[in-house]
């Protein structure tokens, strides 16, 4: 299995499982789709790792399969920017798959459905249970007001904000700057004036450990120091606008990757999931379809060439 949010994504509006599946495909291509067909949902789909499952062919003979497939519309590689509870950005790479094939407006229509749709963070890993306590035997006491199947009401804390968790890993990562929990929440309130401003917990944390000595004296007024001094300034946002600013254009969150070399693009730009380059090398003449009038030779350059060609052969007759 991948990653959380990784892996292997089913389309939707497939026919059910038939034993003629995938029947008009080679020998090669009918294995490997009949595998990555019964493959659960978030499953690695990496060459590599496919190669791994699948002894009989090896990782260059299972790119080449993939690159079949996506030609027949049976899958689309792509890569979209989700954001984490602490709101930074970051890039997922999923191969979305079909039983059934599909063609180029079809999967460029969902892929436009899936880019409009909310952006969805990789799930957290869930972590180990807590052991429960051990028991000596003896009966516990139960106060009257207590419920029997109730645990005693423990305090409860609100979970740390992104200002917070990013004052919290300077120490971890620059052992300059070990801050307590005491330090990081007389500190929050400023590094969160730095967030609502537009700037990364990146950015924060790179501000707040650039040039630093070789020692730190006091991390705590330090830290105060740089978030006071350093404050940037409030830029304009899509909710308040400076006067005369146009108005910004939709943020892509998904782009199609080719099958073949990874390379990304829009999806209008790789039919077949392949980019240019890789579909003049491995889609054979009937798969491409049309040929634009930039891909098209000009028959004047034809004709120029079949009368060079021809001078040639003359040339070398007489010698």
């Amino acid at each position: 299995m991948a990653n959380p949010g990784y892996g292997k994504r089913s389309a939707p509006q497939q026919l059910p499982r038939t034993r003629e599946d995938f029947s008009l495909l080679p020998t090669r291509e009918r294995y490997v789709a009949g595998f990555v067909d019964h493959l659960p949902e978030g499953a690695a789909m990496s060459v590599k790792q496919l190669a791994k499952q699948l002894p009989l062919y090896g990782q260059q003979a299972i790119s080449t399969a993939l690159t079949a497939l996506s030609v027949a519309g049976h899958l689309r590689r792509v890569r979209r920017s989700v954001t984490n509870a602490s709101d930074e950005t970051r890039w997922v790479f999923r191969t979305f798959w079909s039983r059934t094939a599909r063609d180029n407006e079809w999967w460029n229509d969902y892929l436009a459905t899936e880019s409009n749709s909310p952006d969805e963070a990789p799930a957290p890993e869930e972590p180990d249970a807590e052991p429960a306590p051990e028991t000596t035997g003896v009966p516990q006491q139960r106060t009257p007001d207590q419920a029997p199947d109730t645990a005693p009401a423990q305090p409860r804390t609100a979970e740390p904000g992104p200002a917070y968790l990013a004052l919290a890993r300077l120490g971890r990562n620059d052992h300059r700057l070990p801050l307590s929990a005491d330090d990081c929440t007389a500190l929050e309130p400023l590094a969160t004036q730095w967030l609502d401003r537009g700037v990364s917990t990146d950015y924060l944390a790179h501000a707040l450990t650039a040039g630093l000595p070789a020692q730190v004296d006091s991390p705590l007024g330090l830290l105060r120091r740089r978030l006071t001094d350093k404050m940037p300034p409030r830029l304009p946002t899509a909710e308040n606008p400076s006067p005369g600013t146009p108005a910004p254009a939709p943020a892509r969150r998904i782009l199609m990757e080719c099958t073949d070399c990874g390379r990304p693009g829009q999806p209008e730009a790789l039919p077949d999931g392949l980019c240019r380059p890789c579909r003049t090398t491995h889609s054979p003449e009937s798969d491409k379809g049309p040929i634009s009038p930039a891909e098209a030779t000009p028959p004047a350059e034809a004709a120029d060439v079949r009368a060079r060609m021809t001078n040639l052969r003359d040339l070398l007759k007489t010698v």
